[in-house]
């Protein structure tokens, strides 16, 4: 895979206009034993769920590895765009969550599937996600339900915000040396509401990297 990093100051600018809301403090995760990604309040109109997910076969893309253990799914119930850079930025959008549980799966926060789909906050983020678990010794194990995907560009058209609600009622924690599966009580806490800016590279229209990351935990909007 030949990618060379390049500046997003420009593209980060374009954010501003891009979000909707700013961004507030943290919510709290008290699902005990769900494994799910936490991160700062955003709102959003309220969702249905669709039927029938099918789960991600996106294992290769652009030769990064993405592939995951047997037990580890990720379900993307998303429907493509018509615009193509929307269309591209959500792609890339999914291969930046997949490469979180890669990085979970391998217990570390230097596969080369991080980087290829993460630049600035975005990097750190997903870093910060995948280090919790490592020293908690912990990976992960069930399915997580991916829904309800929105997309929205920038007028410069530099970044894509492209907005989701997880579901984690399935998806659970499981002790890396032990292997023993903690198993909370679905609820309230199973459901979050994302939003992540993609920022394209300049010169590669097909290639965009998640520089921000907002998350909304026990989303009403997505329950």
């Amino acid at each position: 895979m030949n990618r060379r990093t390049t500046p997003v100051a420009i593209a980060l600018a374009a954010t501003a206009a891009l979000l909707l809301t700013g961004c507030g403090s943290g919510g709290d995760d008290t699902s005990e034993g769900k494994d799910k990604i936490a991160g700062a309040d955003q709102g959003a109109a309220k969702p249905k769920k669709s039927t029938e997910p099918t789960e991600s076969a996106d294992t290769n893309p652009d030769g990064v590895d993405l592939s995951l253990p047997k037990d580890m799914k990720l379900v993307f119930d998303w429907d493509t765009p018509a615009d193509k850079d929307e269309a591209a930025a959500m792609d890339d959008a999914r291969h930046f969550v997949r490469s979180i549980y890669r990085g979970v799966a391998q217990q570390t926060v230097r596969d080369p599937a991080v980087s290829a789909y993460a630049t600035d906050k975005g990097l750190s983020y997903a870093r910060t996600q995948i280090q919790s678990r490592v020293d908690a010794g912990l990976t992960s194990t069930g399915t997580r339900r991916h829904y309800q995907e929105k997309t929205r560009k920038s007028p410069n058209g530099n970044a894509v915000e492209v907005s989701f609600c997880v579901d984690s009622s399935k998806f659970y924690s499981k002790e890396v040396k032990s292997k023993k599966v903690r198993k909370g009580a679905a609820g309230p806490a199973s459901y979050d509401f994302f939003k992540i800016v993609m920022t394209k590279f300049p010169g590669k229209d097909d290639l965009w990297r998640a520089s921000i990351v907002f998350v909304t935990e026990k989303a009403e909007q997505c329950g």
